[in-house]
């Protein structure tokens, strides 16, 4: 018994694709966040002088610890680029400062 080769199948010719043209980069719009907002409650308390505390920043948006230090983490510095500063005092109360946030 005879095994035949297989023969490759014929090829199909691949059209070159056109290429898109690449956008433009322009600077992204300036992030704020709507007024009265939680977020908006949270950086108005982070951008006091002394900043602010887990608990104020809790009472003022409703969200429990954890979800604070999310946004502090995931809005504050990466979403929004600003510079986070933790502080704690005498008692071992932290304090979270965002300096220049005010105009935001």
């Amino acid at each position: 018994m005879k095994i035949k080769a297989k023969t490759a199948k014929p090829k199909i010719p691949v059209k070159p694709v056109a290429s898109k043209p690449t956008p433009t980069v322009s600077s992204p719009p300036p992030l704020a966040s709507r007024s009265g907002s939680k977020t908006q409650a949270c950086l108005d308390l982070l951008a006091r002088r002394n900043g602010a505390t887990l608990d104020e920043l809790m009472v003022a948006s409703g969200w429990q610890a954890h979800s604070v230090r999310g946004f502090l983490s995931g809005t504050v510095k990466k979403k929004l680029g600003l510079a986070l500063t933790s502080t704690q005092d005498d008692g071992g109360v932290r304090h979270y400062h965002v300096p220049g946030a005010a105009g935001r």
